[in-house]
């Protein structure tokens, strides 16, 4: 089985960081991953680990900008649009994976995520060719200096999540950088991990917007509404400086996706065989375990047949 987790998010949340972590924590735990960039835009100097997999060998976003004469946001839609024409060159670049942590690090642009149907096509095609798949969605925590910003944050994650229709964790990147001044007194930094709708629910009066412009209260009350029927969202907290953290965010993805609940169990190695050969064992050591393994068998056939005696 072939796993795949897709970091989305918009541009500045600390994707491409959040997956060269991701890779360095997968390395460090005798865990093969292999990195997957579907940004035609990326730089070659922002990845921490080179890409196995990179959508720049099919399709670029300057060529397309330079040949075309698209935009940035138009180019980007053409560079989707080409690579699902062309899905045969993906799955001839993911034939070479199996049992693998594909970690593909995607674009900044958030209308890839809520609205378009690039990347729920993308993820069929990936699960068509095997790949269980995830999705994180980072978000900054900055935002929750200012609560609008922030909500509208929660906002596009539920889009995402409602267009993707994939397992999905979302995660306040760049908790390091949160101070206490970032924090709401009444609850701190839980109150923006489990989003509470009732922080943009101040009585009119009491919130300068609110009292400038009384729309903007009912569109407060309205979006307060539509956080309490569908409470899809809440956050993991993100330190890159905390091992910790990096490791409770990965096994949530694991228990997301279900990873390695599909793997066959492995054989247990045979002592007579010579499997504990490359321990690193003395002579006298490895001979007394061999000792006390054919010992037990022993035990073992004189059990049995003192069972059929009976």
């Amino acid at each position: 089985m072939r796993y795949a987790v897709l970091v989305t998010g918009p541009a500045g949340a600390g994707k491409s960081t959040f997956s060269g972590a991701l890779m360095t924590h997968l390395a460090t735990s005798k865990r093969t991953a292999h990195l997957v960039n579907l940004d035609p835009a990326a730089s070659p100097d922002s990845f921490e680990y080179a890409p196995s997999i990179d959508i720049k060998d099919l399709i670029s976003l300057d060529d397309v900008m330079s040949e075309l004469g698209y935009g940035p946001n138009g180019g980007l839609v053409y560079c989707f649009e080409y690579l699902l024409r062309n899905m045969d060159w993906l799955e001839e670049e993911l034939g070479d994976y199996d049992d693998d942590y594909l970690i593909i690090d995607c674009p900044g642009q958030i209308e890839l995520y809520t609205h378009h149907p690039f990347l729920p096509t993308l993820v069929k095609n990936l699960n068509r060719l095997g790949l269980r798949t995830c999705a994180v969605y980072l978000l900054d925590s900055q935002f929750m200096e200012d609560k609008y910003k922030f909500f509208s944050g929660v906002l596009s994650a539920m889009s995402a999540m409602v267009n993707l229709e994939i397992p999905w964790i979302n995660i306040m990147s760049k908790m390091d950088l949160v101070t206490s001044s970032s924090e709401d007194p009444a609850g701190g930094t839980q109150r923006y991990l489990e989003p509470d709708p009732l922080l943009l629910a101040a009585p009119r009066g009491q919130d300068d917007a609110n009292s400038i412009n009384p729309k903007f209260h009912a569109l407060n009350q309205a979006i307060v509404q539509l956080i309490e029927d569908h409470p899809l969202v809440s956050f993991l907290p993100l330190d890159l400086t905390n091992p910790d953290s990096i490791e409770s965010v990965l096994s949530n993805i694991d228990y997301t996706m279900q990873y390695g609940e599909d793997e066959e169990p492995k054989e247990p190695r045979d002592l007579d065989e010579g499997d504990f050969m490359d321990m690193e064992l003395s002579s006298n050591e490895l001979d007394k375990l061999q000792r006390t393994w054919r010992s037990f068998l022993k035990l073992k056939e004189h059990r049995a047949s003192r069972l059929i005696d009976h």
